[in-house]
Order: C-alpha cells, then structure tokens, then sequence
C-alpha cells in the first residue's frame, strides 16, 4: 500500500463512524471521483481499502487523494443526498444512479419532429418526456412498434434530414422516404414532405394522450383494421390483429396503472432518525419531494407543516404521466424505496388526510396498503406479472 493510500486509510480509521452518510472520492486537482451512500459510513469506507485488485472499489481508491464524508439524519436522507450529488456533479465513477436493469422509460423526444423510442434510463436534461418505469424492454419495444406504425411516427435516427411539406424550398424537389416504413405507408414521411409539421405533431399528441391514458386512438385504428379484415374474409391476419390490439389494451392498463401509482405517492413521509440524526417529514407531491422539515414537536410547528402541505397542493399541476429526465428519475427512486422497505410506508400519512387522528384512520391504513399493492403491480405489470412480447409490431 502506497503511502497516499495508507494516509487515506488511516484517515478514515480515525475519523470515520458507523452512522448514515454520504461519501466522496475526489481526484489530484479536487474532481469529484466517486459518490457513495451507506447506512454505516466507516466500515463501507473501510471496504474499500480491502478491495481486490480489478475490482471497481480498488480502482477508485487508486485514483482517490482524498476522502470526504458527512452525516445524514437517516438512510432515506443519505438516498436523497447521493441522488443529488450525482445528478449535480456527474461523477467520473457514476455511470448512472442506480441503474435497475429489468426497467425501462418510453422516451418521447422534443425534437422538430419527434420520435417515441425505449431508453434505458431517462437522461438527456429537459429535451424530452418519459413515461414508466416499465418492465420488460422487449416487451415495451414491441408497444413502440405497434404505436409507431399506428399513428404512423418516425423511427429513424436524429439525424436524419427532415423535409416537412410546409418547409419553404428554394427549388421543389419530389422526394421518395427514406426506409421501408415510409414506402409502405407506415410512417407520415416527414423526411420526404409527405406531412406538414402540424400534421405530424397531431399525431404525436395522439401518442402522448395514449401514454398518458387519456386516449385509445391507436386501439381504435387496430379494431378499424381487424374488422376489415374479417369482412374481406381475412380471419388470420383478423386474428392476429385482435391478439395485439388485446396486448395494447394490457399495456394501456398498466399505463393507468401508473398514473395511479403518481397520485398515491402524494404523502406526508416522516423518518425516524438514526445513528443520533433527528426525525425529518418529507412532503411528497406525485412521487416527487416537495419539502423537507424537522418532524415537528409542537403544535405550532404541526400547524406550520400543515399549513405548508395546503400551500404545496393548492399549486394547479398536471395529471400526466410523462415526464422531465430527473423527475423520473426521482420518482423511480422513491418508488423503489417504498417498495423495497414496505414498513417505511407505516409511516406516511395521505395527503388528502393531514391531521394526526387520520394518520391513524382506517382509511389511512387502506392508503397505505393500497399504495403497497400499486408499487407491487406497477413493477410485474397487471395482474401480478410481468407481460411477455406481443406477437409482432401493428400492421
């Protein structure tokens, strides 16, 4: 162990508790290397000096000359804390925040003429809505098919050249689509001026109302299509049409199903502290962190609170499911807390019941279970299970 290392190691040892916290691994010139969270902070920092040489730990303490820490009330706060570091400072070592690899977003793209495509991960600043979490990218990959195809949106890459029928032209050029999908009547063709801008965003506001669970526009066109077919005696293909108008239909219930998810998160969440930290409420606003306040012990300071909480929800807001980048990312990140430490939830009280004798109701109790359930489903999908892969992409 070199000396660097060795004075590190010897630093932590000394200085370090076993308390929640957040961490940090910094560079030669002070560059944010790595950012970590434990329940126990010295023995997680303690780690990895032990680590294996390969190992991800090893190669960060390499690279580290300096190690820096603070303490967090609770694991939920040092949760929080890491997300907003990573997502302020981007650090070397971070590729991204917890990554959960049986999930994906739909990405709806805010580009001139946009695209609806699965990501891993939302990302990218504000350039784009997201809709999900959802399980099952192979499964969601056929839904964008099907939507695609329906309403019939591009699927090209971004830079793709676009030439919309309402583009002025120096010289009219008569131009043939680019991909096969455009050949066939598939997509609207803005690349080869077969729509007008607002042609084509009317049928991205159709894909938006969809994923939002406002509208079964491309359910209707799917049943239009299977009916054809079968007065034209074409009961396969008819078949075959109704079987992925049944998996839009399921995938359209998971999506209300989300929505669903987004109002119930909407709590008042008081953590108890750890490791000496103080109790903290934490106001919740559709899966999002409004406000964070010492847990009040007056009833001066409940009524503050409560007054707070009125003036949180009293804010006009959208029902829509889609969102920016680092809102889904957040929501994804309290979802999963929830749904991860389910006992968590004996602690939250339903924003549409705030005094002390609800938290204790009934119907408070129902809330909460309710919320339980709807994580639960929201991560398998309806029914408790995960959906396979629709049979093909909408014809």
């Amino acid at each position: 162990m070199d000396s660097r290392v060795a004075t590190l190691l010897s630093h932590v040892r000394a200085q370090a508790e076993n308390r929640p916290g957040v961490y940090r691994m910094l560079g030669p010139a002070g560059e944010l290397l790595y950012v970590g969270k434990s329940v126990r902070v010295r023995t997680r920092l303690l780690s990895y000096f032990r680590a294996d040489e390969g190992e991800k730990a090893a190669e960060i303490i390499a690279q580290a000359h300096r190690v820096e820490w603070e303490y967090t009330a609770s694991e939920f706060a040092a949760l929080l804390h890491e997300f907003r570091l990573i997502k302020g400072h981007r650090p070397l070592y971070n590729v991204e925040h917890k990554k959960d690899r049986a999930h994906c977003f739909l990405q709806l793209t805010r580009e001139a003429v946009p695209r609806l495509r699965v990501v891993a991960q939302p990302g990218g600043g504000g350039n784009a809505e997201y809709f999900g979490p959802f399980h099952g990218r192979h499964t969601m990959a056929e839904v964008v098919r099907a939507v695609n195809d329906l309403l019939e949106l591009r699927d090209c890459p971004s830079d793709t050249p676009m030439r919309l029928a309402d583009q002025f032209q120096l010289f009219a050029m008569k131009d043939d689509p680019r991909c096969m999908r455009g050949q066939t009547a598939r997509c609207l063709s803005p690349c080869a001026s077969g729509c007008t801008q607002a042609e084509y965003l009317a049928q991205v506001a159709l894909a938006r109302a969809f994923l939002n669970g406002a509208s079964d526009r491309p359910l209707v066109i799917l049943r239009e299509r299977m009916a054809m077919a079968a007065r034209r005696l074409q009961f396969e293909y008819a078949a075959e049409l109704r079987d992925r108008a049944e998996r839009l239909e399921h995938v359209q219930a998971w999506i209300v199903e989300l929505g669903r998810t987004l109002r119930r998160l909407s709590l008042i969440y008081t953590v108890r502290g750890q490791g000496g930290g103080e109790d903290r409420t934490y106001v919740l606003r559709r899966g999002r962190i409004r406000a964070e306040v010492p847990a009040p012990r007056t009833d001066e300071e409940q009524a503050a609170l409560e007054a707070r909480v009125r003036d949180i929800f009293a804010l006009p807001e959208p029902e829509a499911i889609g969102l920016r980048a680092q809102e889904a990312q957040e929501v994804m990140l309290i979802a999963k807390w929830f749904r991860l430490h389910p006992d968590e939830l004996e602690g939250t009280v339903p924003a549409s019941a705030r005094t002390g004798e609800a938290a204790a109701s009934e119907e408070a109790a129902e809330a909460r279970a309710e919320l339980a359930r709807t994580l639960e489903r929201t991560v398998e999908g309806p029914g408790g299970e995960a959906p396979g892969p629709p049979n093909a992409a909408a014809g």
